[in-house]
């Protein structure tokens, strides 16, 4: 009854629409919290443990009956606190880009920055209207109750006292609460996203985990501001204690849905110590990481959704969670097996990096900001000092040291790296070929990137957009094919199956060799080998083998840019800085060239057209076929011709071919 009470004056607020500025709507809102002190929801001091050092005056206030000076007395607590610390958060230090101010100063007007991938910034309305969906893409709506902008609006009032911005967060802030009640929560119960109730998308797991995290720093910026007042503090603190109860209901089943809401229930618990659910809250975030980081971690440190970002997200959850505990005095919660795969899954990242900061878009990675890379590493660094590795990265090779070793094998989740270099001048083949995976993995086995000098003339083709209505998700089909990935189809179908197993790694000064297998369709195994020079010649050797007929294909999407084709088919990259490969295939019997369409997406909605094309010969039912495909950079010491001579006598557990680029001849050859 009293949450109505309070709410009723604000009721009538929103109510007037247009016809209020964003300036004066926000001083209404103060308004309206502040005639309500009398009749405030104080039953959130029945949330919190009022025997707490500190809360002396807020307990004896609440106890006399007097709640509203009870709540400034909190407020004034929480002022003054001390010993409590958000290592994300640095007052003294705070730091606002171009962007952040833009987006701080579009949501005076209710212009509201959800996403990088839909801009610029949709207008929600005078009244906010929080179920708007400009665009039926999840991602557009689920976002949204993220809230992205409050944390600019947060730093801007931090740099500026400027308290147009503090009011318009408080007002956005009671509006959300009041037009986004939880109610009953069963995602089971949703046949069809497009029509699912609005407490879907305002309450999923993953973004009130989100809230949860970034309302700390919010709470942090704005706390000084006139605007954030004992009464609007009573209300923060009882939607926040609900947030952390909804997730502790409604946990994700696995994957990094389920790290993310760990690690951001364990900082409301570090954070709020005031709750009574705080340390439950705590160790309920702590135990799931502990148990995770085992579960979805592989012994080779590979995150099992196999997605270079969302394993740079999941070592980033984990060590933001142990660098809140470390912060607040709860280090020894995690072991020291804790430590020790987060370490090993930032050495899969680092080999896994081009020597441009830029990493394989395989699965539904997008480009990563170098700058913020950089920021990551050099939090590392401050808890693995001794890391030579972490401290070469993080000062772009000025200190520190480069493994002693070039190729990495990450057997477990097949990742394989063939580099001939660590520097700028290097070529660095990735290639991915492992076990099944899981949502963000696409079915991509067998799929590689070729970098040299620079250029990444292979990259993945990226997502493009997750899920949403049919014109999005057939958006997100034509990315996730198997055609549109550097690998091998049957009919240009996806692939069936994905349990790649490694037949042999042999690494030597010359040559780095891979042999790979996955049983891709029913009646058809794609075995694929690599040889990888110390010059940066790439040969790939494909057998399909199995008792299923028709279309072989070996995809090739290569880096936008114009392309030619010889008459013996050598396809040769047009790139003006003398940067540029060569291509030619040769197949146990005649080959045709297939020009393909062609797409990449480096980023959420963001795509380039780019040539592409298949090698493709018919298979007859229990055929052997193999193909052999060389890629040279170009460059004086291997002008002229590319010849490719396989031994006739080959098989796919032997085989022997010799190749020369113009006036140099190389012998490469594997036997199982």
């Amino acid at each position: 009854m009293k949450n109505r009470q309070l709410l009723l004056p604000l009721l009538g607020l929103f109510a007037l629409g247009t016809s209020l500025t964003a300036e004066a709507r926000a001083a209404e809102v103060a308004r309206a919290a502040s005639e309500a002190d009398r009749t405030a929801d104080t039953t959130v001091f029945a949330l919190l443990d009022l025997t707490r050092p500190g809360l002396e005056r807020v307990d004896s206030l609440h106890a006399a009956g007097n709640d509203p000076e009870a709540a400034r007395a909190l407020l004034a607590y929480y002022r003054s606190r001390t010993g409590v610390r958000c290592p994300e958060v640095n007052l003294d230090s705070v730091t606002l880009s171009p962007d952040e101010q833009r987006w701080a100063d579009e949501a005076l007007e209710h212009r509201f920055f959800v996403h990088t991938g839909y801009q610029p910034s949709y207008f929600y309305g005078d009244d906010i209207d929080w179920q708007y969906w400009p665009v039926r893409d999840n991602e557009l709506r689920w976002q949204l109750h993220r809230m992205k902008w409050w944390v600019p609006m947060g730093k801007t009032y931090r740099l500026s006292s400027d308290e147009r911005y503090a009011k318009e967060w408080c007002a956005e802030y009671l509006d959300w609460i009041r037009k986004n009640p939880l109610g009953p929560y069963d995602e089971s119960s949703i046949g069809d996203w497009n029509r699912a109730d609005n407490v879907y998308f305002a309450w999923r797991p993953l973004e009130v985990s989100d809230r949860l995290e970034f309302q700390i720093h919010q709470f942090l910026y704005f706390l000084p501001a006139e605007a954030f007042d004992g009464e609007f503090l009573l209300q923060f603190l009882r939607n926040y204690h609900r947030h952390a109860q909804h997730i502790l209901g409604h946990f994700s089943a696995s994957g990094n849905h389920l790290l993310f809401q760990a690690q951001r229930l364990l900082f409301a618990g570090a954070f709020f110590p005031e709750f009574r659910d705080a340390v439950h809250w705590r160790s309920t975030g702590v135990g799931i990481l502990n148990r995770e980081i085992e579960k979805q971690v592989y012994d080779d440190g590979m995150q099992y959704e196999l997605d270079p970002h969302y394993h740079l997200e999941s070592i980033n959850i984990f060590f933001k969670a142990l660098r809140m505990m470390d912060a607040n005095g709860y280090r020894g919660e995690f072991p020291a097996s804790y430590l020790a795969t987060v370490e090993r899954m930032i050495d899969v990242h680092l080999n896994c990096l081009y020597p441009d900061y830029t990493t394989p878009l395989f699965s539904d990675n997008r480009e990563q900001d170098k700058a913020h890379l950089l920021a990551s590493y050099a939090e590392w660094l401050e808890v693995f000092p001794d890391n030579d590795f972490i401290r070469y990265c993080a000062t772009r090779g000025r200190q520190g040291a480069r493994p002693d070793y070039l190729s990495r094998a990450f057997r477990t989740s097949g990742f394989y790296v063939l580099r001939n270099g660590w520097d700028t001048e290097s070529t660095v083949m990735i290639l991915k070929a492992g076990p099944q995976a899981f949502w963000h993995c696409q079915p991509d086995n067998g799929t590689f990137e070729l970098w040299h000098r620079g250029r990444n003339f292979f990259p993945d083709s990226g997502c493009y957009v997750y899920a949403g209505d049919r014109e999005v998700n057939d958006q997100r089909a034509w990315f996730r094919q198997t055609r549109v990935h550097n690998t091998l189809t049957l009919d240009n179908r996806n692939l069936e199956v994905t349990d790649s197993k490694r037949l042999l790694w042999k690494t030597s000064p010359e040559q780095t060799v891979l042999v790979t297998e996955n049983p891709s369709y029913e009646g058809l195994t794609h075995r694929r080998a690599f040889f990888a020079t110390q010059d940066g010649l790439l040969v790939i050797v494909d057998v399909a083998r199995g008792e299923a007929a028709g279309t072989v294909g070996v995809h090739f999407n290569l880096c936008p840019g114009e392309i030619t084709f010889a008459k013996d088919g050598t396809l040769r990259t047009l790139f003006d800085d003398a940067n540029n490969i060569r291509i030619k295939s040769t197949g146990c019997k005649p080959l045709r060239i297939q020009q393909e369409e062609g797409w990449v997406s480096s980023a959420y909605r963001k795509k380039e057209q780019r040539p592409a094309y298949a090698v493709e010969m018919e298979k007859a039912a229990g055929e052997e076929l193999w193909v052999v495909t060389v890629i040279t950079p170009e460059d004086p010491e291997r002008s002229g011709s590319i010849a490719i001579v396989p031994d006739r006598s080959s098989t796919a557990d032997r085989f022997q071919v010799a190749v020369r680029v113009g006036a140099r001849t190389y012998d490469f050859r594997y036997e199982l």
